[in-house]
């Protein structure tokens, strides 16, 4: 049989976060209370968003979009590794480990996309106050949104593409809980000098760019909220800022943490550890940083929960 053809044949192992038997019923109440967690609030936020008449407004709309990109991005990886934990298998066919690296560069794509929307939607109505309700018109969201959509697909195109050119060797140990494609590259048998400079650009393109449209609309907003005269007024300015930038700041604090771990540390395991903060714990605080710091958010909760009682 051709190496091609038993790479698709065959199937990963996971060594996972611990090979300690007595960790394992640990990990698996730990890991699937955080991934109901993480479900109900997300949803909860979109609830709110949804049944509000109050929230039915752009920032909010794009908040929605982001707990369901959670709850997705979180759904890539998490129920498998419950799974895993319980049945004791830790075996994943090729397909199936095609499809997570597939749906998980798409949600993380899409993630980093709509905070810079965010962003956007920040700098618009903090700067251009008066001209907000023209320019953040339902179209443009929904052009936004969906071209938010069109570049995660892009990016889990290209990284599918070229995961289905790697051939692999049996038997392959994936140290890790779920298939990441720079973990899948150290495992290949073929030369991956190419796809490694092609994942880097991939990630400087759709990393680098959303974050310079974010820095570039917080130093606008930063520069128009001093101009205000009244202290009332930054506070209020600033505010409405708060809770996107505690995003941000976690999300790709998180992962810059993971990517410097694996640098500084030989260790494949101790970068899977690190890599739950920014695929597990990540999206699990999100909606509570946006129901805690966001008094109407709040306030739709509150009402969704006096109409379900």
């Amino acid at each position: 049989m051709e190496p091609h053809n038993l790479t698709r044949a065959m199937k990963f192992l996971f060594l996972g976060l611990s090979d300690d038997p007595d960790q394992q019923p640990l990990l698996f109440g730990l890991f699937l209370s955080v991934y109901l967690v993480t479900v109900t609030g997300n949803l909860l936020i979109v609830l709110a968003v949804g049944s509000d008449a109050h929230l039915h407004t752009p920032m909010y709309f794009f908040l929605s979009v982001l707990s369901l990109t959670d709850i997705g991005y979180s759904s890539t990886t998490v129920p498998r590794m419950v799974l895993d934990l319980q049945t004791h298998g830790r075996d994943i066919p090729y397909p199936s480990c095609l499809a997570q690296v597939c749906l998980f560069n798409l949600f993380a794509c899409l993630d980093s996309v709509i905070l810079a929307v965010m962003a956007y939607d920040r700098f618009v109505a903090i700067c251009h106050p008066l001209h907000y309700p023209v320019i953040m018109n339902p179209r443009l969201c929904g052009q936004l949104w969906l071209g938010s959509f069109c570049l995660g697909l892009l990016n889990s195109a290209v990284n599918c593409l070229m995961m289905s050119q790697l051939t692999f060797c049996p038997p392959v140990e994936i140290p890790h809980f779920f298939c990441d494609l720079p973990q899948l590259l150290k495992l290949a048998c073929s030369t991956t000098t190419t796809n490694s400079m092609l994942m880097y650009f991939l990630a400087a393109v759709f990393a680098g760019i959303p974050v310079s449209g974010i820095l570039y609309s917080y130093t606008r907003i930063v520069s128009s909220v001093l101009r205000i005269s009244s202290t009332g007024g930054r506070c209020k300015a600033f505010s409405t800022c708060g809770s996107h930038l505690s995003v941000v700041a976690l999300f790709y604090g998180t992962g810059l943490g993971v990517y410097l771990s694996s640098i500084i540390s030989r260790s494949s395991r101790k970068s899977a550890v690190a890599s739950v903060m920014y695929t597990v714990v990540t999206p699990m605080l999100n909606p509570f940083i946006y129901s805690l710091r966001n008094r109407d958010i709040k306030q739709a909760l509150q009402r969704c929960l006096q109409q379900a009682t």
